[in-house]
């Protein structure tokens, strides 16, 4: 069955928003980001920025380097594939829109969706594909570097910054202590694929 929704989450300096980017392009797919915080704003009748506090923005670094990937991870091992997801008791209201408006996306198919944890909102969702985009440490922080204008030291810190960040974010929205390569269908790393092979990969995927 071909897949109408595919979830991309990525490294910060993996390259993963060009690459859903493209994936959207090549299946004729939206391609849905901060769309979830408007969104979410307009239901609650405020406004994006204030939604999107709940979120914990990131600071004016990785609000720059955003186009290079904006979700990282930790451990990408463990064998335990997860179920589907139900946003913890008691999860504020604007936290609560996010999921609810991720959830509203997806179920409107043909859509690529990159961050807000979907792939974990939307686990058990019928024709979904969850990718995972990275890369390894040092390439990364060679990218942001050269792509960003960045001193090496600068992009070690937006890097592991983005890291503490993401964990903090999968704890509070989705209650994953621990991120794991099952949460995923599909993991690529950009050391090796670059991303017009990378983005061949997904929507290949995707159309099997």
């Amino acid at each position: 069955m071909t897949s109408r929704v595919i979830t991309v989450a990525s490294s910060l300096g993996s390259g993963g928003e060009e690459i859903a980017r493209v994936v959207a392009s090549k299946l004729g797919f939206r391609y849905v980001d901060d769309e979830i915080i408007r969104r979410a704003a307009e239901k609650a009748g405020v406004s994006p920025e204030t939604v999107a506090q709940a979120e914990h923005t990131p600071g004016m670094v990785t609000r720059i380097l955003q186009s290079m990937g904006r979700n990282p991870v930790v451990s990408l091992e463990g064998p335990i594939v997860p179920p589907a997801y139900d946003p913890p008791l008691g999860l504020p209201g604007y936290e609560s829109l996010i999921v609810e408006v991720v959830r509203e996306t997806g179920a409107q198919g043909n859509v690529v969706i990159v961050a807000h944890g979907a792939g974990i909102h939307l686990a058990g969702l019928s024709g979904l594909v969850r990718v995972f985009i990275t890369a390894s440490p040092v390439v990364r922080a060679e990218r942001l570097v050269r792509e960003a204008g960045l001193d090496e030291r600068g992009a070690r810190k937006a890097i592991a910054g983005s890291e503490r960040q993401r964990r903090e974010y999968l704890r509070r929205f989705c209650g994953v202590g621990q991120e794991l390569a099952a949460h995923y269908d599909l993991v690529i790393n950009t050391d090796a694929s670059p991303s017009p092979r990378a983005a061949e990969l997904i929507a290949t995927a995707a159309q099997r």
